[in-house]
């Protein structure tokens, strides 16, 4: 077994092939520069960011389209990431229910460290390879469900052994790296590579590869959630009213696209249950609300096919 010089030596060497690690000369009079000139130059390197999520068209879709039918078989989607990366998982996974009316247990966020570690750094639970196959053992992960490893560095111990375990079982597996040719990227069904270059602070991977990170969750979830049926021309009918403001959120959708008052939409909300999808195709059929809700389970909760049912 390698002692720990040998180890650091590994490391090392695998950081300098790193291009998120990589300093850059021009970086090196930040210190010296004006805030707007600091604030212009940020901005430049935070531009290469969607084009460089926009390369990666191909195998963004593919994992869009296999999260979306492992979703129809009741699989789930768990993203694994440690520090930032493990960070926006949660973020990504805890706005689901909100937004699209989920189950909390529908997507999910793993992070290294736990609870603890989404506010505080817990600095060595990213190279525990075996804490995150034993977090998805704990959730009897299965061949319906997705895992979706997330690191900057693409090496982290913690997602390289939670991609393997994942695998193991048959889960679809889906890699978000900002490395070309990186060790998760190796280890998934799906490498979803975003190359975003050397950080503005040589080595801060919350900035660009964050950024490219959150871009990437926020298409696997929004594009998935859209293929089932959780939008209808373009805005959210699955919503939980759980405050006020998503209360008149869902008076104000329900009036806009039905085209009826706001008293109207609100009556209708309130014999729906508060479901605005249900509520929109009460309106749009003239149907009672157990017939309408028939309908709709009837076209999987898409509400396109329950109004074509209805005519």
């Amino acid at each position: 077994m390698p002692n720990d010089d040998s180890r650091l030596a590994a490391l090392l060497s695998v950081l300098e092939t790193l291009d998120t690690e990589a300093s850059t000369t021009e970086r090196g009079d930040l210190d010296l520069l004006e805030t707007t000139e600091l604030v212009r130059r940020m901005n430049a390197e935070d531009r290469r960011v969607p084009e460089a999520v926009a390369e990666r068209t191909a195998e963004i879709a593919a994992a869009v389209d296999g999260i979306t039918e492992r979703f129809r078989r009741g699989g789930r989607l768990i993203y694994i990431g440690a520090g930032t990366a493990g960070r926006i998982g949660v973020l990504d996974a805890s706005e689901c229910p909100p937004t699209f009316g989920t189950d909390p247990s529908m997507v999910v966020g793993l992070i290294a460290g736990g609870e603890t570690a989404i506010r505080s750094a817990v600095e060595n639970a990213e190279d525990d390879e075996e804490a995150a196959g034993d977090s998805l053992r704990a959730l009897d992960l299965t061949e319906r469900d997705t895992v979706v490893g997330i690191s900057a560095s693409g090496r982290t111990p913690y997602v390289v052994g939670g991609l393997e375990y994942a695998r193991s079982v048959g889960a679809l597996t889906v890699a978000i790296a900002s490395n070309a040719n990186s060790a998760i990227g190796a280890v998934a069904d799906i490498p979803i590579e975003v190359v975003t270059g050397p950080e503005f602070i040589s080595g801060s991977t919350r900035l660009k590869s964050g950024t490219a990170q959150k871009l990437v969750v926020n298409m696997l979830t929004t594009l998935s959630m859209i293929k089932l049926g959780k939008t209808y021309r373009g805005v959210m009918v699955d919503l939980l009213a759980t405050n006020e403001k998503l209360h008149a959120r869902s008076i104000r959708t329900v009036s806009q696209l039905s085209g009826v008052g706001i008293d109207e939409a609100a009556s209708a909300l309130q014999q729906a249950q508060g479901s605005v999808k249900l509520a929109l195709l009460m309106l749009a059929t003239a149907a009672p609300a157990e017939t309408a809700a028939t309908a709709l389970a009837g076209a999987d909760g898409i509400l396109r096919d329950a109004i074509s049912a209805l005519a």
